[in-house]
């Protein structure tokens, strides 16, 4: 019998958030009903909001997420009711070519509940990122949840689900930072941050951060940045050559997704460096390179999908790094907020003071 829950709908473009009451359906084969604890407030959902990803309104908004396994449907053999899991955007299906190659953050098939959450008048809704987490319960497929350590905190551990996992899985997994190695990254918001959290676990000897805001910048410090650049005054991708010699950085992170900082990125690595594109870009947006110094810099230009991570290995591990103290995922949660509030901090991230405000459920 399906369950009546409250949850935050995004009803229009551009149309104030409400919080409404959601169907919740039983899980059916394959499909689990996970009681949210936290949800991370991130910018795909005002994306969504804006009607910035597609117009399959209204949406059910929130992903980045933790919380308990209630039920779970036919089939199911990896969760169990009680599990403490990580909701996670892309749930493998171990049977496309990506797959079968042994590359299963590459999945091409990923998966979603087959049933719909809807209003309780029968209006169907639409997930975020087929998770819908922005809700006291949400009906995800099985395999988007991802069993963690229980005694991580959920406002910590939700979000490894989107942001964080991004930010860190672009410096280690994509751009592969090294022992030793020059990073920059450019645009020092939440996923930007977590790069730099990767690029200091990784090993990297010198780390840049490149911001327009000097509040940004100080906290890109405080999450292990070595050196900062304000790039509203100072060209960045000077500064950061005369910062590694006057070569350019090893790996370059881009994480605004705009045509102006990708050529910063561009031309502010190294010789036979890389560059990773974690920033989303909006459809109309162009890149104009010469083709001649794509051929003559070498290298790699490379793009992050969620950090290339595979949930199943990165989540637990990161937790467990977490817990010992070696990485600190909780500097992420800038607030703890209501369900009822989630407006107000799509309005804070315009103001540039806050990393992530989390949603907490009782």
């Amino acid at each position: 019998m399906a369950q009546q829950v409250k949850g935050v709908i995004a009803p229009g473009k551009n149309e104030p958030v409400r919080v409404e009451t959601i169907l919740v359906p039983d899980p059916g084969p394959g499909e689990a009903v996970v009681r949210i604890q936290a949800c991370g407030v991130c910018h795909t959902d005002l994306h969504y909001k804006q009607g910035g990803i597609n117009d399959d309104f209204p949406f059910l908004l929130g992903h980045e997420a933790a919380g308990v396994v209630e039920t779970v449907g036919d089939g199911v053999t990896d969760v169990a009711p009680g599990d403490f899991v990580i909701l996670n955007w892309r749930a493998v299906c171990g049977k496309c070519r990506a797959c079968r190659r042994g590359r299963p953050w590459y999945c091409f098939d990923t998966h979603n509940a087959r049933q719909r959450m809807t209003l309780t008048d029968g209006t169907e809704l639409s997930p975020a990122l087929g998770i819908g987490a922005f809700a006291e319960k949400t009906l995800v497929a099985a395999g988007q949840c991802t069993k963690v350590d229980p005694a991580a905190a959920p406002a910590v551990a939700g979000l490894l689900g989107c942001g964080v996992m991004a930010g860190i899985g672009a410096a280690i997994n994509t751009g592969q930072v090294g022992r030793g190695d020059s990073v920059a990254v450019i645009g020092c918001g939440g996923v930007g941050d977590a790069a730099i959290v990767g690029s200091r676990l990784a090993g990297a000897a010198r780390i840049i951060a490149v911001d327009i805001d000097d509040r940004k910048l100080e906290t890109a410090r405080t999450m292990g940045a070595t050196h900062t650049v304000n790039s509203r005054t100072t060209d960045p991708v000077e500064a950061i050559r005369e910062l590694t010699g006057g070569f350019g950085a090893d790996v370059v992170i881009e994480a605004v997704g705009r045509p102006e900082t990708y050529q910063q990125a561009f031309y502010a690595r190294d010789l036979a460096g890389t560059v990773v594109l974690v920033g989303v870009p909006t459809p109309d947006m162009k890149l104009e390179l010469p083709l001649l110094d794509v051929f003559g810099r070498g290298g790699a230009l490379k793009s992050s999908w969620y950090g290339d991570c595979l949930p199943s290995r990165d989540f637990p591990m990161l937790i467990d790094l977490h817990q010992q103290g070696r990485i600190d995922l909780a500097a992420f949660v800038t607030e703890e907020i209501g369900l009822g509030d989630v407006e107000k901090a799509f309005a804070r991230m315009h103001e540039g003071d806050v990393l992530r405000s989390v949603v907490m459920f009782g």
